[in-house]
């Protein structure tokens, strides 16, 4: 699989697309003042304490108060306040050893909130989900560093190997190599990113996490809640950090500075990758040369095409997210099964490709096609997991009803991404809106290919005027043109000024009308 990663800089801040065989899977939205983002560290105080919800409210200078359950304190939530305190008020030259600081009893999974935070003191906390509409940030104790290689989980001495890493052996390896070289009151998760490098390479990326760790530390000797103690790398190098592999083959970014920053990291993390950082410096939008426009334009929205004709109806309700799946006009046989399998196995694709690129969370429910097949379902239910393994957040899925519906749940950690999609009307001067020209042309193209293949050989299209002349512009490469090569038969496209813009009219060589 080719991975490419294109960022865009702008006035308000940077844009991230991730592609995989040139298909855009992830978009990504750094603005230029955004101050909470998940994995930020922030110095808080404890404002009020619920109770009846087991949680707390924290003032991490959100506009709303933050939001800390009490199985989000983490089990070493006594030793973290005592750590903080002691941080506060130490005078040590350098800072006191954390290496040797007595760490406190965990607390029971049952206990209260108001039993750890009594007296509300000041905490270190990290941002555990963004702000959501209404809603604060939501918080957690249980600290974590992450790197590329490793994670680091101070107050513990606990060593964990990603099970992703296939190879008993391996994780042996890996876990014999951190406990020789991890110090004391320091927990490491090893990532899947780890497999097959050597002591070194884990050392260099331990060190420079418990560097980090040091500064906390030091920083919390003057912080004054509420303070941003560490602020998560920008959206870029975390992408890289989490994502890249042997399969990135390019990254592309239109800002000198963010250029050479991209460069550097890189060049830290994997020098021998550092030939696929690219700077884009061409007049045309970054976005449009790599076709990404025209994939967001047809990525979201009401309604997602499918090629095959079929297409998926994406709604969002208060508690859930909703996915209809409809046929189209293509059909591979007569069979109303098969036809109903294929269709919902191409649906399975572009909805695990929808939820991670438009990151949505909570309760999805889908409405497949219904199918009378248990196998056929199950195959149904097969395609959409392994298609949603890429996909970084946690989820999970109920089987196929025998109604054809799947109930799945997805991690919610940023706003859903919701781009509109319509473009204002020229004939009606904004009081309406139609479908973007991007994808006008690729469905005229499309129901073009469908008839050919259905061996109709000299076909009439009739358009709009202002259509037309997006077809037929350009004498020598018009798309027009373009269609004639590609298909290899006559294709006539005459304008009607009485049809509306986007309709489409396909007549054979009789001048018969063909119904799609």
């Amino acid at each position: 699989m080719d991975k490419e990663l294109i960022v865009r800089s702008t006035q308000k801040g940077v844009e991230l697309a991730l592609l995989e065989n040139k298909k855009l899977v992830e978009l990504h939205n750094e603005q230029a003042e955004a101050g909470f983002a998940v994995g930020d560290l922030f110095f808080a105080k404890v404002k009020k304490l619920m109770p009846s919800l087991n949680a707390a409210f924290v003032d991490v200078g959100h506009e709303k108060d933050a939001f800390l359950h009490y199985t989000d304190l983490s089990p070493y939530i006594k030793s973290l306040i005592k750590f903080t305190q002691k941080a506060q008020h130490d005078k040590t030259p350098g800072g006191f050893d954390f290496y040797k600081f007595n760490v406190e009893p965990e607390i029971i999974k049952t206990g209260k909130v108001t039993e750890v935070l009594n007296g509300r003191p000041n905490l270190l906390v990290q941002i555990l989900k963004e702000p959501i509409a209404s809603k604060g940030p939501r918080l957690s104790c249980e600290i974590s560093l992450p790197g590329r290689f490793i994670v680091v989980t101070p107050f513990n001495n606990v060593v964990a190997v990603s099970k992703k890493i296939h190879s008993a052996d391996e994780r042996k390896r890996l876990h014999k190599i951190v406990e020789s070289i991890k110090p004391n009151n320091i927990g490491v998760i090893v990532r899947t990113a780890a497999e097959g490098k050597n002591t070194a390479e884990l050392h260099e990326d331990l060190r420079s996490l418990l560097d980090s760790w040091k500064e906390i530390q030091l920083s919390l000797r003057t912080a004054k809640t509420p303070t941003k103690v560490l602020s998560e790398e920008n959206k870029t190098t975390s992408i890289l950090r989490d994502l890249l592999t042997k399969d990135f083959n390019k990254i592309v970014v239109n800002d000198k500075e963010l250029f050479e920053d991209t460069l550097k990291y890189i060049k830290k993390i994997a020098p021998s990758k550092a030939d696929i950082v690219k700077y884009y410096q061409e007049p045309q939008n970054i976005f449009d040369s790599y076709g990404i426009t025209k994939q967001i334009k047809a990525s979201f929205g009401k309604t997602i095409n499918l090629p095959s004709g079929a297409y998926l109806i994406i709604e969002h309700t208060e508690a859930m997210h909703v996915i209809d799946v409809n046929s189209g006009y293509k059909s591979i046989s007569n069979s109303q099964e098969e036809n109903a399998l294929a269709t919902n196995l191409e649906a399975a694709e572009e909805i695990a490709r929808q939820l991670r690129l438009r990151d949505i969370g909570g309760i999805i429910v889908v409405d497949f096609i219904d199918m009378k097949s248990p196998e056929n379902r199950k195959k149904v239910q097969e395609a959409i997991s392994e298609h949603m393994k890429n996909d970084r957040a946690r989820h999970a899925l109920v089987p196929i009803s025998k109604f054809g519906v799947m109930q799945l749940t997805r991690q919610r950690m940023r706003p859903e991404i919701n781009i509109n999609t319509a473009e204002v009307c020229p004939t009606c001067h904004g009081t309406g809106k139609v479908t973007s020209t991007f994808l006008l042309v690729d469905e005229i193209e499309n129901k073009l290919g469908y008839l050919i293949t259905h061996l109709h050989k000299n076909i009439t299209i009739e358009v709009h005027p202002i259509v037309y002349s997006h077809l037929t512009k350009g004498w020598f490469n018009s798309i027009k043109k373009q269609w004639k090569k590609k298909f290899r038969v006559p294709i006539n496209i005459i304008e009607n000024s009485n049809l509306n813009l986007i309709d489409v009219k396909f007549y054979n060589q009789e001048m018969e009308e063909i119904k799609i």
